[in-house]
């Protein structure tokens, strides 16, 4: 790893690291893609049993994004569970407006949030990383509306 990388990537590891501490526990949206992943490693490196990662299973998820998540998280040793989300019963989902990722992001979240509440997680977790921050992205709304928090996004990393 280059020196440069390593300065700026140290910072933002030691931040993810402080956050995660503050937290006590978290419930991670997990989708098994590297951002996600990325969070649950730091997670459950910091929290340990008080982690547990979460994969929305739908019509919208493929399978082998499924067992990918499965695996992911199974290499990682953090806790994994799989809820069943139903954004296809939607018709703003459906209809496949240009804001169509709200629709599927509040699903996730409305499902999300009062299973960690009921499981004692007080705080519900993604992979938003400070690039998305910068693109057109409605699912983001839907998220923070439901008090989502986005560790990557918070401490400035980036997709690179």
């Amino acid at each position: 790893m280059s020196q440069i990388l390593q300065q700026t990537l140290n910072p933002q590891l030691e931040a993810l690291t402080t956050l995660f501490e503050q937290m006590d526990r978290a419930l991670i949206a997990y989708s098994g893609g590297i951002d996600s992943t990325l969070v649950a490693k730091i997670a459950y490196d910091v929290l340990g049993d008080r982690a547990l990662a979460v994969t929305a299973v739908s019509p919208s998820l493929l399978p082998e994004d499924l067992e990918e998540a499965r695996v992911q998280a199974a290499a990682i040793g953090i806790s994994h569970e799989e809820v069943a989300t139903d954004e296809m019963a939607n018709p703003n989902y459906t209809a496949n407006p240009v804001n169509r990722c709200y629709f599927c992001k509040s699903e996730l979240h409305d499902t999300l949030k009062p299973l960690a509440l009921e499981r004692g997680y007080p705080y519900v977790v993604d992979g938003v990383n400070a690039d998305d921050l910068h693109d057109y992205r409605p699912g983001i709304q839907a998220a923070k509306e439901r008090g989502a928090r986005s560790p990557l996004a918070e401490v400035g990393m980036t997709k690179a």
